[in-house]
């Protein structure tokens, strides 16, 4: 499970770079209940913060990139950016953008891993990150696609310390999925999980590995229908997945990517 008590290696915030932000905000309002809080002003304002219950659960800004897709951003703490950046580096990463402070708030850099899945790290300031996690209308879960299991394993592990279990896959169709789990912690604090698919598999992303994230929701159905009414598409669900709950794989209007489970409960 994700927690607030942020640990190195632990996901601890999220963004969306979208090309049209008062359609995301929208959008998303309507499928997770979040409420947003713009930093500018105006119709053309260019991002803030998403808000569930009063608390922070994700970033959203203009997506100016040319040429990139609209897409979730996942960050990484770290207690060191710039070593992390070097690290990356070292382990044929590619830094996407150099660290930077963002006031006192905290140190951030974003990176692709060796086969081009996007990601960034986070070194806290005043802000350590989401203030909601793990609960209906917040991130529960960030999973990666790729097309090298073992080369994602060998990169995020030496980068991150990140510790690694196998599963079969739920539903009897074959293939592992591997857990993460932080440095050091059990196993009930794991936080997302990896899997190998085809370049062919990954369209989302034109053959790329990609990390995208898992909102847990209380009605899977529910929000899914909210996705089709607002503009979004589902790609595969509502299905039940035993053990895990009952998900469904969205695109947003712009074709960002992301999960909605109803958890299995305890």
């Amino acid at each position: 499970m994700i927690t607030t008590d942020f640990v190195p290696g632990s996901p601890c915030w999220l963004d969306l770079g979208a090309p049209d932000v008062q359609a995301a905000a929208a959008f998303y309002g309507a499928v997770l209940g979040w409420d947003y809080e713009s930093m500018g002003e105006g119709e053309d304002m260019e991002g803030g913060m998403f808000r569930k219950d009063g608390k922070s659960v994700a970033g959203l800004g203009k997506l100016t990139e040319e040429g990139a897709r609209s897409a979730w951003m996942i960050y990484y703490r770290v207690a060191d950016a710039d070593a992390t950046t070097q690290a990356v580096r070292d382990a044929g990463g590619t830094v996407r953008v150099p660290p930077r402070d963002l006031g006192e708030w905290g140190r951030m850099a974003q990176y692709s891993d060796p086969l081009g899945g996007q990601f960034a790290v986070w070194q806290p300031g005043t802000d350590t990150g989401v203030e909601l996690v793990d609960e209906p209308g917040s991130l529960c879960w960030t999973e990666l696609y790729t097309t090298d299991a073992a080369a994602a394993r060998e990169f995020y592990g030496g980068l991150f310390g990140w510790q690694f279990s196998d599963m079969e896959m739920p539903g009897g169709g074959g293939g592992t999925y591997t857990l993460i789990t932080p440095a050091g912690l059990p196993e009930d604090r794991m936080h997302g999980g990896l899997m190998e698919l085809s370049a062919k598999d990954l369209a989302a992303a034109q053959g790329r590995p990609y990390w995208h994230p898992v909102f847990a929701v209380a009605d899977c159905d529910a929000a899914v229908a909210q996705v089709t009414a607002n503009g979004g598409t589902v790609q595969m669900g509502p299905v039940d997945a035993e053990g895990v709950g009952r998900m469904a794989v969205c695109l947003d209007p712009a074709n960002a990517d992301f999960v909605l489970l109803t958890p299995t409960q305890d």
